[in-house]
């Protein structure tokens, strides 16, 4: 039997796709490339995951149908880093046994975690 291989990408409704796309270069070092972010295979540090949440979980605003999680090799510096630059940042920082979490909101107002592996955590 044919069997999914893998996550092919995260598709997300912007009002202002072009404005989005230079934040995110900006704050998290994407690069666009054929007009999207292209995460290549070797440079993730962790599996991909996919999880269904139920309609009235809190883990991420109701409104929103969709959470981006990157990520990250320096969560900490990161996450600092958006602060300086004025970002909305989570002060709750989580640590687990698999990595460390945090959150900001874009500028469109999405949640959007990050999330450090523990093969790259301290």
């Amino acid at each position: 039997m044919a069997k999914v291989t893998g996550l092919g990408g995260a598709f997300l409704r912007a009002r202002d796709p072009e404005t989005l796309y230079a934040w995110y270069e900006q704050h998290l070092g994407l690069k666009r490339e054929h007009g999207c972010f292209l995460l290549p295979a070797e440079a993730q540090r962790a599996s991909l995951v996919v999880s269904f949440f139920p309609q009235a979980s809190k883990y991420f605003p109701e409104r929103q149908p969709a959470m981006l999680n990157f990520q990250v090799d320096a969560l900490d510096p990161l996450l600092d880093a958006l602060i300086a630059a004025g970002v909305e940042v989570d002060p709750k920082r989580d640590r687990h046994d698999y990595g460390n979490f945090g959150w900001f909101t874009d500028p469109e107002g999405n949640r959007v975690e990050l999330w450090e592996p523990k093969d790259s955590a301290d």
